[in-house]
């Protein structure tokens, strides 16, 4: 028989084992170990856990008072102490504060990842220990102890099978164990003597003895608490949102220093005075709300999100989300139902479908776990009327009686039963293809059956021969072969297909073959170019060859946990925003490891704890909605980034150069209303209309830095108008001057908003009511606020009147239209390619090459040209 025939081997993810710990595994398997040998191996060894590594409460807290705006805050904190200034401490110290409490409350998980892992462990384990079978603590299992499994069973450790019934009885009988969780494989393993049956994996059928191998952190699933555990949490979004506010406080450090020289030494204010003024500064210049405004839109991001059924356990995933633009995703359980189904079968000619599920019915064991019966059983009783016509409480086939029945021998690979009806007996034989067709005696039978088992193996489908004879010495003629395949789930295509358009690309990664794995992209409408996973650890090939192929390739095939691991680290090597999607324990480290880590429905404790978004309802479809939510909360921060960006330029120049020239202040408890007012006003940007890209966002930081800087001079440009016009054109005094450039400063950047809302016109999408209203409200209060003079003459302030306080509003309206058409043209032209050419510095020129040789490279022209990369790729 051709070796074709042969059913696809399970490739074993088989551990090392070194020489000393094999010289320890030749235990009796009658005796065990004994209690003395058992306790010297648990010093040596440890015990059988995965070490847990929580964070402290009151550390978590503390972390969100660290970062460049929070040291600056609490260095604002302790000078308004020091010159006693307690307006300043408690509203500073408040803010602070609310951010630190909403960034915990929000972010705060469950349960530790490295915790959900232990528990997936089985608690007490059959053991045999002095010659006598007893129960031990899974901790206290040691390698060379031997272990009964049986079926339920958790395997309690990485454990060797010793062909052994649990009675000591020698036994060929095969071990079905359900590694899905571990390995990422869609159907249970068979396990026979010698092979390695891994640490919380499940029994599903038959019982063996096994010697450990391997226990704690050395285990299978050891490796992958280990990945977890040194992995950094530490999200792409801070890392942004830390540079844009080094950069913001070290101009406000650098300038407030000047003035704090000038004011101390040049002026010689004292150090009271000018202690005061700075902290005045500060305060009014540093974004205090900047943390706090964020974190409220994406909390309020994150209620939205699980009215979709999308749960949000870390924050900065959502804006993570929206810049995502590789999406890895588990096959088993996520992109397929895990469960083997009756697929397109081939028929031996004279022979229906209907034909083929009977006989096969008629051979199947009914009370067996084992996923192939079971999936033979679930296609007929769907399939065939006489068994869906038959009564509740029947079993078999009506008409049908069944005389004899051999269940499934690992040494036949095959069942048998002898069928009795009124007019006749026949036998059925079901079982591997190269069993059924030794068994047929047609030699053009047997020809067509063998191009039909390898026609379905280059498909990666897992084929089974359908046999009958119509007596008991007559030969066997074929009715068959059943194909099964893990299918994708209904969904999976069209979600697959709406993340292409939304300039997202899937990768599939799976523990099986990858002839499966091609199969099921082929389904799923995804491209066929599947890299086998251990090319990813090839020690002839470079780290940039390696990254190349992993860009390229559409999926990855036959992977383990350091796969998974292995290609996330690859793509963010290459500045690629990514996520993973898994519901194992074998996706976890790759979860904990992508920027966006997202449990899929029905996942493992340890791969829910590992991820940052969970998915409640099964399949990838609610994704995309994730996705849509996610951009337009990018959207909504980046546009209070630019605001707030634009706005604390805008006032550090302007205060700096009038104090230096002018040695005018403004009034503290103006400065102070500024940022109260306009600060709160800015939260409700978290319920803003927005208009969702249609491509995965960046920040693009030199864009925004640059608009910001261009729109914050622009501004400042009109401040020194409206001081020099009020000033020296209509000789106002200083106290009303105070009032009017209060309004000023408080208008004209706050309409800016309008504008940095939307990267286009600002009419192309209206602002919500609530935003509006808002906005509006904050202006008009400062409109009264200077046009009566408030806060009175104690104060250095004085009324304006309507006709200045309209005057400065309409001018800071008409200015924000020209800010825009600013905003939308360089915006339009801003791009890489512009820079590189304007500044062609040998880094720009090495860049842009790059960028223009992987556009050509990933995004061919047809899809014959993809084909010819994926068979050059293969070969």
């Amino acid at each position: 028989m051709t070796a074709k025939l042969e059913e696809h081997a399970h490739v074993e993810h088989e551990d090392e084992i070194s020489p000393e710990l094999e010289a320890l595994l030749h235990t009796d398997h009658q005796q065990g170990l004994t209690s003395g040998e058992a306790e010297e191996r648990l010093k040596r060894f440890g015990p059988n856990a995965l070490p847990e590594n929580k964070t402290n409460p009151l550390l978590k807290i503390l972390s969100y008072f660290r970062g460049p705006i929070a040291y600056l805050i609490e260095a604002s904190c302790i000078v308004a102490a020091i010159v006693a200034d307690w307006l300043d401490f408690g509203l500073v110290l408040g803010l602070l504060c609310i951010n630190a409490a909403i960034g915990y409350y929000e972010e705060r998980k469950a349960e530790n990842a490295l915790s959900a892992l232990q528990n997936t462990l089985a608690l007490k384990a059959r053991c045999r220990r002095n010659g006598q079978v007893t129960e031990v603590d899974v901790k206290d299992l040691v390698p060379g102890d031997i272990i009964v499994l049986r079926i339920g069973d958790i395997v309690p450790a990485d454990a060797r099978l010793l062909g052994y019934g649990v009675s000591g009885e020698k036994s060929d009988a095969e071990l079905l164990v359900d590694q899905a969780a571990l390995t990422g494989e869609s159907l249970p393993i068979s396990k026979h003597e010698r092979s390695t049956v891994y640490s919380s994996s499940t029994v599903k059928q038959g019982q063996q003895l096994a010697v450990v191998t391997k226990t704690g952190v050395d285990t299978f699933i050891g490796r992958a608490a280990n990945l977890i555990a040194v992995t950094k949490d530490v999200g792409h979004f801070q890392k942004t949102i830390d540079r844009i506010c080094s950069w913001l406080v070290a101009i406000t450090v650098l300038m407030v220093a000047i003035l704090f020289v000038y004011k101390l030494v040049i002026l010689q204010s004292s150090l009271a005075v000018t202690l005061s003024f700075c902290l005045v500064v500060i305060v009014a210049a540093i974004p205090v709300g900047m943390p706090t405004c964020m974190n409220v839109t994406m909390s309020l991001g994150a209620k939205e999100l699980a009215q979709y059924s999308v749960i949000v356990k870390r924050l900065n995933a959502i804006e993570e989300l929206a810049s995502v633009s590789v999406l890895c995703s588990d096959k088993t359980g996520t992109l397929t139902l895990n469960e083997l189904t009756f697929d397109e079968p081939w028929l031996a000619p004279g022979y229906e479908q209907d034909d083929l599920l009977l006989h096969a019915y008629l051979a199947a064991e009914p009370s067996t776990n084992d996923p192939i019966e079971s999936a033979v059983r679930r296609a007929a009783e769907s399939t065939l009327q006489v068994l869906k016509d038959r009564p509740d409480d029947t079993v078999g086939v009506p008409g049908y009686t069944v005389a004899s029945f051999q269940p499934f021998n690992p040494v036949t690979k095959m069942t048998t039963a002898t069928i009795v009806t009124q007019e006749k007996t026949f036998k059925v034989a079901k079982g591997a293809p190269p069993v059924i067709i030794d068994l047929i005696h047609d030699e053009k039978q047997r020809e067509a059956a063998i191009h039909a088992v390898n026609a379905l193996a280059r498909r990666g489908l897992r084929a089974l021969g359908v046999a009958k004879a119509a007596d008991e010495d007559a030969p066997y003629e074929l009715v068959g072969m059943i194909s099964l395949l893990d299918p994708p789930r209904p969904d999976s295509a069209e979600t697959i297909q709406q993340c292409q358009e939304m300039g997202v690309q899937v990768k599939m990664i799976t523990g099986d073959q990858q002839i499966i794995a091609r199969e099921v992209a082929e389904r799923l409408g995804m491209g066929t170019d599947i890299l086998d996973a251990h090319y990813l650890a090839d020690p002839s090939a470079s780290d940039e060859e390696i990254t190349e192929h992993c860009m390229r390739a559409d999926g990855f095939a036959q992977v383990i946990p350091e796969h998974k691991y292995r290609v996330v680290e690859l793509l963010q090597n290459k500045g690629v925003i990514t996520g993973m999607t898994g519901d194992g324990v074998n996706d976890a480290p790759a979860l904990k490891k992508a920027d966006v880590g997202i449990a899929v429905s029905g996942c493992t404790d340890a791969a829910r704890s590992a991820a940052d978004i969970v998915l409640m309802e099964p399949g990838l479809n609610t994704i995309i909605n994730g996705v849509k939510v996610s951009r337009a909360i990018f959207q909504r921060l980046r546009s209070y980034a630019l605001y707030r960006i634009t706005s604390t330029i805008h006032f550090m120049i302007f205060i700096f150069i009038v104090t230096l020239i002018e040695n005018w202040n403004m009034p503290a408890v103006l400065l102070i209303m500024i940022c109260i007012l306009n600060d709160a006003a800015t939260l409700v940007i978290s319920v803003d209309n927005t208009k969702i890209s249609e491509r995965p966002d960046k920040w693009r930081v030199g864009q925004l830095l640059t608009i910001s800087t261009v729109l914050a001079l622009l501004l400042t440009g009109l401040s020194f108008g409206h001081y020099y016009v009020a000033r020296h054109v209509f000789g106002v005094s200083e106290n009303v001057l105070n009032s009017i450039m209060y309004l000023h400063i408080s208008s004209a950047p706050h309409f800016v908003i309008f504008s940095t809302r939307v990267p286009g016109w600002c009419w192309e999408n209206m602002p919500s009511w609530p935003f509006t209203i808002c906005i509006l409200g904050t202006q008009i209060v400062a409109l009264l606020f200077s046009v009566y003079g408030v806060f009175g003459e104690s104060q250095h302030v004085a009324p304006c009147g309507w006709i200045w306080g309209l005057s400065v509003l309409g001018v800071s309206l008409v200015y924000f239209l020209f800010l825009d058409v600013v905003k939308v043209l360089m915006v339009r032209y801003w791009n890489f390619e512009w820079i590189a050419t304007v500044f062609p510095t040998p880094a720009n020129r090495r860049k842009l090459a790059e960028r223009r040789r992987r556009r050509s490279q990933y995004v061919p022209e047809n899809m014959a040209e993809k084909e010819k990369d994926a068979a050059a790729l293969e070969a």
